[in-house]
């Protein structure tokens, strides 16, 4: 073996990159001394592209293919080293490795509340989170904008930035776009595509793209979402004053199940007073505000005075007050066996079964004087 051909293996031919990690954006060909071998052979796979940077200089961008490393293959290379196309020896450059297809599934969402004005609900708080994806369009700017000389970039050294980003054009479309809180769902795929616009100018300085945005929920915050339900239940109920007296009926069912005689007692003044308040809310507000002076209660209407009717001798006389039976039980007209009858009195009664006429026989006025 001659010299030249020690030399000649003394440095390696073939170049290439594989990778299983699915989240490396960039891998450098480590060499010794980063020692190339003129003709050499460079293999780019597709969702690759390889960047030659020599002596700290960007100089060739070679995309998915087989290539040999010679002068008339590299132009840029040629003009920095005027190579001799005779001399075949070893060149120090290095070998970024780009990877330039998808890298899914990433997530993102907003750390603190977004403050919007709502034109429902006034100014609100809302929260969001998704996925995306990111794709090296520009190695060369890639790397010379984010990668530097990092042997091996990974998407989590980006990712952080990139959300920082989408977290900031997300907040803009939103409070800008004017949609209704309650609208936002049915509007997600509108709002994703305004935001990766959005986004696009500023990732492209970085030689990266976004080519898929996806929002997957927008939610208000727990306190809010709790006021919504309770609004959304009160529109089921329909009419409030049948679901009041219903709901008083179910806690006096559900106290009497409960604590029996006593729970059914407690359930029922509950579910009254519940309907009652529900029923009449503006008056108890204003009775709560300013107390006002009770009115005097109005006298019980006079009681009914009855009528009699008398039977005697199969004919019926009447009606006679009070006053003239007590007059004829005096003069002895009306006896204890004599048969009477008023309105509303279950048929024909003697005198002594009537408690109210039983008492005109038992208060008799004292004998007269000097008798």
């Amino acid at each position: 073996m001659g010299i030249l051909d020690f030399l000649t293996g003394e440095f390696i031919d073939v170049i290439h990159w594989t990778d299983d990690t699915r989240d490396t954006m960039v891998w450098r060909f480590e060499r010794e001394d980063h020692e190339i071998k003129y003709g050499a052979k460079l293999t780019v796979r597709e969702g690759q592209a390889a960047v030659f940077v020599h002596e700290g200089q960007l100089a060739d961008v070679f995309t998915p293919g087989l290539y040999m490393l010679e002068t008339n293959n590299m132009p840029i290379m040629t003009t920095l080293n005027h190579w001799d196309h005779g001399f075949k020896s070893p060149f120090k450059s290095e070998i970024y490795y780009v990877n330039t297809t998808r890298f899914t599934d990433l997530k993102w969402g907003t750390k603190n509340p977004i403050m919007l004005r709502d034109p429902e609900f006034g100014p609100t708080r809302i929260r969001a989170f998704g996925t995306y994806t990111v794709k090296v369009t520009d190695p060369a700017k890639f790397l010379t904008e984010i990668v530097g000389t990092d042997g091996e970039f990974t998407m989590d050294e980006i990712s952080f930035q990139v959300r920082n980003i989408i977290v900031q054009e997300f907040s803009r479309v939103i409070a800008a776009s004017g949609i209704p809180v309650l609208d936002m769902a049915a509007n997600t795929r509108d709002l994703g595509k305004l935001i990766a616009g959005a986004i696009a100018e500023t990732v492209a300085q970085y030689g990266i793209t976004i080519p898929e945005f996806y929002i997957e929920n927008i939610s208000l915050p727990p306190a809010v979402e709790a006021a919504l339900d309770t609004r959304t239940s009160r529109g089921l109920t329909g009419d409030l004053d049948a679901h009041m007296k219903y709901a008083a009926a179910e806690a006096l069912r559900k106290g009497g199940e409960a604590s029996g005689a006593m729970g059914a007692g407690m359930g029922a003044g509950m579910g009254m007073a519940m309907a009652q308040q529900m029923a009449n809310p503006w008056a108890q507000a204003g009775a709560q505000q300013a107390p006002v002076a009770a009115a005097p209660a109005a006298p019980p209407p006079p009681p009914v005075e009855h009528v009699w009717h008398v039977a005697e001798g199969g004919k019926t006389k009447g009606p006679f007050s009070k006053a003239t039976m007590g007059q004829m039980a005096a003069d002895g007209s009306l006896t204890r066996e004599t048969h009477v009858w008023t309105q509303g009195q279950d048929g024909w009664k003697t005198a002594d079964e009537v408690a109210e006429l039983a008492q005109l026989f038992t208060v008799m006025p004292p004998p007269p004087p000097g008798a």
